[in-house]
């Protein structure tokens, strides 16, 4: 029993559950959060995948009611099949580009320059989307207000724009989220549909990397994953109900200003011979 790998594993799970649906990159946080407690190495590369499971059932468990709904109306009730079609049309796009080009993203932008210029570029978006929603009226006058006004291409559009969270340092929530603003999507719409995408997206990409990398993990690996994934969803559980509440009366800005000023750190770090890399 190796408590100290205990309490890492808890740890990164925390940070996990705390940054994947904020539009920071929790990708980003998770290698900065290894580099510093010395949780590194292949083994921790399919944890911090596989631990996303923790954060998508918390995500489950807080929209369990429409879950049930949507899948018990398949049957009878249009927006039920619409919701459920509009999140398949939206996942293919990132499974199939990140099937295809997986292996070379991790290749090439997995160092700092392109991580520091992920988040900066992210945040810069941010706070010009914002500006154009601000110009436009606001959510008031936001051309969908809610997920079940969404048609096929709309999910299309924002599948499309997942892709971009390969890059790392994007940020899966953040390319959904505000991508869908700019799309035309109210703050609590895009916020509720990025939540909604993220579950078969995370299940799935926690599920492939498992699969694809049993050859390294052994039975002794299953507390620490069990552990990452339990503080994930614990601490995602208080990050998804916070943001619901933020995302009522705030702007995405002030994320904005923290994904400057993190890049600018992972700039800085990386001068002074700081390996996010290789951890």
């Amino acid at each position: 029993m190796d408590m100290v790998l205990w309490i890492k594993a808890a740890v990164m799970g925390i940070v996990e559950g705390l940054t994947e649906f904020l539009p920071i990159s929790s990708t980003g946080h998770l290698i900065l959060a290894g580099h510093i407690i010395g949780f590194t190495g292949e083994m921790a590369k399919v944890f911090e995948i596989a631990i996303q499971t923790g954060a998508i059932l918390a995500v489950m468990w807080v929209y369990k009611e429409r879950i049930t709904s949507t899948i018990s109306g398949l049957s009878y009730e249009p927006k039920a099949r619409r919701l459920t079609l509009n999140i398949v049309i939206a996942f293919i796009p990132a499974a199939v580009i990140g099937l295809v080009v997986g292996k070379l993203v991790k290749e090439y932008l997995f160092n700092p320059v392109s991580v520091a210029s992920a988040f900066i570029i992210g945040g810069l978006i941010i706070l010009a989307v914002e500006r154009r929603q601000k110009n436009r009226g606001g959510d008031a006058a936001a051309r969908i207000q809610s997920v079940d006004d969404m048609t096929p291409l709309d999910a299309l559009k924002v599948g499309c724009l997942q892709c971009l969270a390969l890059i790392p340092g994007t940020s899966r929530s953040g390319s959904t989220i505000i991508g869908g603003m700019w799309m035309g999507l109210s703050r609590a719409a895009a916020t509720e549909f990025s939540f909604f995408l993220g579950i078969p997206t995370l299940l799935a990409a926690g599920a492939y990397s498992l699969l694809k990398n049993r050859d390294i993990l052994h039975i002794s690996d299953l507390p620490v994953f069990l552990i990452g994934t339990l503080f994930a969803f614990l601490s995602a559980m208080v990050c998804v109900r916070w943001l619901l509440r933020f995302v009522s009366t705030n702007t995405f800005t002030i994320f904005a200003w923290y994904r400057i000023a993190f890049g600018i750190l992972v700039l800085v770090s990386a001068a002074f011979g700081v390996n996010w890399h290789e951890g």
